[in-house]
């Protein structure tokens, strides 16, 4: 990126990147923390830094990323290797130290990135600390330093820069490949997914990646080692066929403890072995009792031996890296989280048990995961809810009607039936009583079900169906819950701007309300304390749910604390703060009202529309009403 560029713009980019639409000034100041002023700067250095590309388009509606712009842009960024930010000399110091042997210069650098001694003084205190969280010692002899300390030392500290560089966490080989002057990594990757299929082991692509970044480490360490040319033969036969893939592809071999260590991460982050049939895995029985305890908390079926088995195998090396001390990246942990929280909330609850009945910590990335297995799990047995029932209105006109049936059919999909195929002028619409109308007649007045497409649909007119289909939806879901969730809302519940700004100061003063007015005890509150630790509750990027995980809340309530400027909840910022205290006794309602909550709360328009409208809480209660009716 531009090198004269503040911090943030990279940040900007990267918000630009997961929105669709155009995205607002404000919206883009709210999420940075800066003002709109600052952010325009950030958008015309951008703008300045990439041309002639045209990377950020503006428009009266905001600011949106012109994605092939963007991709040659930064393509171009990586080819033209500069650097010029803090980070990216601490970046490109710690790659050089962490070639085997090197001795850097402190007047060389200087002088070879165009900065000052005191810049590069400055710069290698980052270093030193970053070298001592990885287990390593920057070393001061005159004017050269050098890295000391343990291969896998080594190894930590460049793998954590660079994946602190990827945007969602994900790793870039190309820069790997060019960072350590290794060529066709990419090639390698392909020779290790063979090497593990062909051992019984299925592959996360995303560990393997980091997995790939340890190996260009651990390659150009050991290029010219004599440990390395004296390695004996492996025994192990992953680690036979990954020391047989590196002579081939890099002309080198790894010292055997390298060789082992780098094995050990393949088969615990990059590959989970295949249970066979009628095998039960190591940790089934403990995982069957708290699967057992998820199942009674929020009713739902997780009893199932190949859930179980798979699960299993995936804590066999989840315990491994929790053990060693080391995570797993998940690029997908924030899109699970705010799309599934449901199941995210399943995943935490188990994750926790995990935690008791092993002695580990488990944090976000590797929570994630655990979502994952049972999101699939139960998108196996989900039946997708009941079917939407449709009208096609087409006046008879030769074959017209049934050229439409089977145009409209493909947009449809499965969960929506056509219940008949009306071919008059003269219906009134009024009268159907089916959730969906698809009519070839321009009525004027309709009712909101109702889409108007071609005689023979163009691709738009299947967009307005496919679109009126996910509204309908959406509105027949929130409505489901309307009724329900008024009851838990009271005004003794409601707050405006706490002066609390933290998220277990927050808590607190909203949990000390529900325990005044008998809802919660202490122990409910040191529950939702203990679940915000395990896993921040900011559920998307506007809305904190903080919750216990058992629910045994005297009567079910919601506390909501609305802020006019975002407060820092984890690494995010929300605006509402919802505790949510679930009594036993509606338990069945948990995941219908905590799904939905969360989806009403997702989009920022509506959010900031509640906000605005919100002065007190019969206005937050009608403004609330009608943002689940629309």
């Amino acid at each position: 990126m531009a090198r004269e560029m503040a911090d943030k713009s990279p940040m900007l980019l990267a918000y630009l990147s997961r929105s669709e639409g155009w995205t607002t000034a404000s919206e883009l100041a709210e999420h940075l923390g800066v003002s709109t002023r600052t952010v325009r700067s950030y958008v015309t250095a951008v703008k300045v830094a990439a041309a002639p590309l045209d990377v950020i388009l503006s428009s009266p509606d905001g600011y949106r990323l012109n994605r092939d712009a963007h991709a040659e842009y930064a393509q171009r960024d990586r080819a033209a290797d500069r650097i010029g930010t803090p980070r990216e000399r601490v970046t490109f110091l710690v790659t050089r130290l962490t070639h085997s042997g090197v001795e850097l210069d402190v007047h060389e650098l200087a002088a070879s990135l165009f900065v000052s001694e005191s810049t590069i003084e400055a710069d290698l205190r980052q270093v030193r600390a970053l070298a001592r969280e990885a287990g390593l010692e920057l070393i001061r002899e005159g004017d050269h330093v050098r890295l000391d300390g343990p291969d896998a030392g080594h190894r930590r500290i460049v793998s954590r820069l660079f994946s602190d560089e990827q945007a969602h966490g994900l790793i870039d080989l190309q820069r790997v490949q060019d960072s350590f002057g290794i060529d066709d990594l990419s090639g390698f990757k392909t020779d290790v997914m063979a090497v593990l299929e062909g051992q019984g082991y299925t592959i996360n692509e995303f560990g393997l990646d980091r997995v790939l970044l340890h190996t260009a480490i651990a390659v150009e360490r050991s290029r010219g080692s004599a440990l390395a040319a004296e390695a004996p033969e492996p025994g192990d036969a992953v680690a036979k066929d990954l020391d047989r893939l590196i002579a081939e592809r890099f002309d080198t071999r790894l010292p055997e403890g390298e060789l082992v260590a780098l094995t050990a991460l393949l088969t615990t982050r990059a590959g989970t072995r295949v249970v066979e049939r009628g095998e039960v895995g190591e940790h089934v029985d403990v995982l069957r009792r708290i699967v057992g305890r998820a199942q009674e908390e929020f009713l739902v079926d997780l009893d199932d031996d190949a859930f179980l088995t798979r699960l299993s195998a995936h804590v066999g090396n989840l315990l491994v890296r929790a053990r060693e001390g080391v995570g797993n990246p998940n690029p997908l942990a924030r899109t699970i989280k705010s799309s599934y929280p449901l199941t995210y909330e399943l995943a935490v609850f188990v994750a926790a048990e995990i935690q008791r009945e092993f002695t580990i910590t488990i944090g976000e990335d590797e929570i994630a995961y655990i979502a994952l297995h049972i999101g699939s799990h139960l998108e196996r047995r989900s039946t997708h809810g009941e079917r939407l029932t449709c009208v096609l209105v087409s006046p008879g006109y030769h074959d017209i009607a049934e050229l439409l049936e089977r145009r409209i059919l493909p947009a449809l999909g499965d969960d929506v039936v056509i219940d008949r195929v009306l071919t008059r002028t003269d219906v009134d619409p009024a009268a159907l009583h089916t959730d969906l109308i698809i009519s070839t007649v321009p009525w004027e007045v309709r009712p909101a079900n109702v889409v108007i497409v071609q005689p023979i649909p163009t691709d738009a007119d299947l967009d307005a169906v496919r679109g009126a289909i996910s509204r309908i939806r959406r509105q027949r879901r929130r409505r489901a819950i309307a009724d329900q969730l008024l009851l838990y809302f009271d005004d003794a519940l409601f707050f405006r701007d706490l002066t609390e700004r933290d998220a277990e100061a927050v808590i607190r003063v909203l949990g000390e309300r529900m325990r005044e007015r008998g809802i919660i005890d202490d122990d409910y509150l040191d529950g939702v304390l203990e679940r915000e630790r395990i896993s921040s509750t900011a559920f998307t990027e506007w809305l904190a749910v903080p919750h216990a995980l058992t629910m045994s809340a005297k009567r079910t309530a919601i506390a909501i604390a609305l802020y006019e400027n975002p407060i820092p909840w984890g690494e995010a910022t929300v605006q509402v703060v919802a505790l949510v205290a679930f009594s036993a006794k509606d338990r069945a309602s948990f995941q219908t009202v905590f799904e939905q909550f969360v989806e009403v709360f997702s989009d920022r328009t509506d959010v900031q529309r509640l906000l605005r409208a919100s002065t007190d809480f019969p206005a937050y209660i009608d403004e609330l009403v009608r943002l689940i009716d629309e």
